[in-house]
């Protein structure tokens, strides 16, 4: 099963690399994934405009199994009543003996994240009842501490009970996004990956825009950083590193 993990677009006119969304949708296709998750804050400011632009780009993807969630910036300024209009797409995905579940953290007009208890028991029974195949779980706020982006100040609130039920349902995988840094860490035996934007100018701690190339193999995880336009980095590389990992590719004046 091939995974590509996309976060962090912000379509709109400031800070947003077009050529690069560009780039990454043809680099996207090329790969023919398996599945697309696509982590939230599509948009800059959740306007209208950046809405249809972003529906556009990714109505470009070529797979048959996407799964679009929002995130903080789009829901700023009443954009949550336009997520609707334009990403009717599923919130759970069940295919090959693999079942994607979308757990949406975004809230009007606040950038840190939240699950909620509702939606905590509603992962629980959805869990309980794919117990045999290969979970996993998106969201758009980080879950855990991610080095090289300064205070910490935006996390999941109610992280540790999204925690307890992702290890209590021996969930696999779990893709975030958010903070614009790749990372990776284990968490008994769940392994949890970070994106870093596709499209955004903001970067953190890594000076590329990049996505996730995730493949599953018999219930193996090997996870790759692919850079637009760029190389695929293995996320050890990053992990081991002794300083801040930094990685920059040449722009056409």
């Amino acid at each position: 099963m091939l995974i590509v993990h996309v976060s962090d677009l912000h379509c709109g006119k400031s800070g947003f690399n077009s050529k690069a969304l560009e780039l990454a949708v043809e680099e996207i296709n090329e790969l023919m994934p398996d599945v697309i998750v696509v982590t939230g804050d599509l948009t800059n400011r959740g306007f209208l405009h950046e809405y249809e632009l972003a529906s556009d780009y990714l109505s470009r993807l070529e797979c048959e199994r996407t799964i679009i969630g929002t995130g903080n910036h789009d829901y700023r300024y009443t954009g949550y009543l336009l997520c609707k209009k334009y990403f009717q797409k599923p919130r759970v995905l069940e295919f090959d003996g693999a079942i994607i579940v979308y757990l949406s953290t975004a809230r009007p007009d606040r950038d840190e994240g939240e699950v909620g208890y509702r939606q905590v028991q509603w992962f629980k029974k959805i869990m309980n009842k794919h117990k045999d195949k290969f979970k996993v779980v998106a969201l758009h706020h980080h879950l855990v501490p991610i080095p090289d982006i300064g205070l910490e100040k935006n996390i999941v609130t109610d992280a540790g009970d999204v925690i307890r039920a992702i290890t209590q349902n021996d969930v696999n995988l779990v893709l975030c996004g958010h903070r614009h840094r790749p990372w990776s860490l284990n968490l008994n035996d769940s392994m949890i990956i970070n994106a870093g934007t596709v499209s955004s100018e903001r970067f953190r701690g890594f000076f590329a825009n990049s996505y996730n190339v995730i493949r599953v193999k018999n219930g193996e995880i090997d996870a790759k950083i692919k850079v637009v336009d760029g190389d695929a980095i293995d996320f050890k590389e990053i992990l081991n590193a002794s300083e801040p990992f930094i990685y920059s590719i040449a722009k056409d004046d």
